[in-house]
């Protein structure tokens, strides 16, 4: 039989230097994320396929890793946490009066041939805030972000911030048709302006003229703060103005955080899953053109599991996030300072006697045994 040393596609081995960086790094978000009071919790790699099917609005059906066990049920590994959390937090957490706080850490799958270069299979790391709908909930979670990044040492970051509801109202005012949102919805995505207008155009006079104008703006409207309150100076929409109000009173919730400054604005950012039902954001640096991180409100995804109730969280993208430090030379260094001790048979039980004293003291030791020296005095190794 043929000797396989190669992975599939989409998927790689870690090791040495890579991977002790990647588990620093968990490490250091995960020590964020608790000092925030959030509880751990660990779902099935693989789950009944309509835990992320179509009605739940998750990872295209056709994009999912799917195999069927021995009763014949539909079977999936997960692409995406939300849902998992979102069921298991429905079965065994509500009702109850006090919010809920999950934080996970585990591999997504993506069978996407339109992932080229990217890997199918990524590590995430998240946290879910389950049963307030406040705009304090929406600000903790943004500021959980901020300080997890800063712990795993970046910089020089961003948070964008959008508002799912605030594209849901317009588009509903301006009485596009359920295919013609979707491609607005990618449209903007891509900061596709000319696509924008050209879609628009062809729905001119249908439905709120105001609402159509606003959004033909949407691939523009990225920016500080100030952006919120250009939207609103032509904006009556009741629902889209709500919109707005809600992320300027995150922005001045963000300030006590002190982390307003790692904040912007995207009315035209739309994330492509469409369980979001509020706030959505995500994470960039430099030395990726991928996001690093996010995440968004979701009020309305536990009610497909039996039990209602609003909740937000994100999700921080691992692989993406090590290779941007990788880039940026910003090394995480271990909290265990390393020593290695040589040894050869005779001074076996001295060595490890030391060892077991550094470990003691907190140090990480490697002992590695050398073979005797066989060389004569006068011959030359």
């Amino acid at each position: 039989m043929q000797k396989i040393l190669h992975t599939p596609e989409g998927v790689r081995d870690l090791y040495s230097r890579e991977c002790e960086q990647k588990r620093l790094l968990q490490e250091r978000i995960l020590t964020v994320i608790r000092s925030f009071g959030y509880h751990g919790i660990e779902t099935p790699t693989f789950e009944y396929f309509d835990v992320f099917g179509a009605d739940i609005g998750t990872t295209p059906s056709k994009d999912l890793y799917k195999f069927f066990d021995r009763e014949g049920n539909t079977l999936a590994l997960r692409p995406d946490f939300t849902p998992s959390v979102a069921r298991a937090a429905a079965k065994y957490f509500l009702p109850a009066n006090e919010p809920v706080r999950l934080t996970y850490l585990g591999n997504t799958f993506v069978n996407s041939s339109e992932y080229r270069g990217r890997m199918k299979e990524n590590t995430n790391l998240g946290a879910e805030l389950i049963g307030d709908g406040s705009v304090d909930a929406d600000a903790e979670v943004i500021a959980l972000v901020i300080r997890s990044l800063l712990a795993a040492g970046l910089e020089n970051f961003q948070i964008s911030i959008g508002h799912a509801g605030y594209f849901k109202a317009l588009a509903e005012a301006a009485d596009l048709e359920p295919q013609e949102v979707d491609e607005l919805r990618r449209l903007c995505s891509n900061k596709n302006t000319f696509g924008v207008e050209k879609l628009l155009s062809a729905t001119a006079g249908r439905g709120n003229m105001e609402a159509t104008e606003a959004l033909k703006k949407l691939p523009r409207m990225f920016g500080g703060v100030e952006i919120l309150q250009e939207a609103a100076v032509s904006c009556t929409n009741p629902d889209a103005v709500q919109a707005l109000n809600r992320l300027r009173d995150i922005y001045e919730i963000l300030k006590f955080y002190h982390v307003e400054r790692y904040v912007s604005f995207d009315l035209g950012m739309l994330n492509g899953y469409s369980y979001y039902t509020g706030i959505v954001f995500r994470g960039y640096t430099f030395g990726t053109g991928d996001t690093i991180v996010k995440g968004g409100r979701y009020d309305h995804l536990l009610g497909y599991f039996g039990k209602e109730a609003p909740a937000v969280g994100f999700v921080t993208v691992t692989d993406q996030l090590l290779l941007a430090l990788m880039r940026q030379k910003i090394e995480l260094e271990p909290g265990q300072e390393r020593r290695i001790i040589r040894y050869q048979d005779a001074t076996r039980k001295e060595a490890i006697e030391e060892a077991e004293a550094l470990r003691a003291e907190g140090y990480a030791v490697e002992l590695i045994h050398e073979a005797e020296d066989t060389y004569g005095p006068d011959e030359q190794k």
